[in-house]
């Protein structure tokens, strides 16, 4: 008797634990069914390699419009350049 006694806190605690686990489950799962719908909505697709793609797609993208404005501010810079020699 007295072993099962020592072994309660133990099986308690461990109860207590999978109750907060199969808690969490159901939370995540929820959430993740939300930010599923959610992709589905605001992408059009909830497959991750397809979301991959498409944010390497548009960082792609990005960089690539950062460079031509980097092309563009440089060209501005080189007329003023000039305008400031020819006066």
């Amino acid at each position: 008797m007295r072993r099962l006694e020592a072994l309660q806190p133990a099986y308690e605690r461990l109860r207590a634990d999978r109750i907060r686990a199969e808690s969490d489950v159901e939370r995540l799962t929820a959430e993740l069914a939300a930010a599923r719908a959610q992709a589905r909505e605001e992408l059009g697709t909830d497959d991750e390699a397809e979301i991959r793609r498409m944010i390497e797609e548009a960082r792609a993208e990005n960089a690539r419009r950062v460079e031509d404005f980097a092309q563009a501010l440089r060209a501005v810079q080189d007329r003023l350049s000039a305008l400031d020699t020819a006066r």
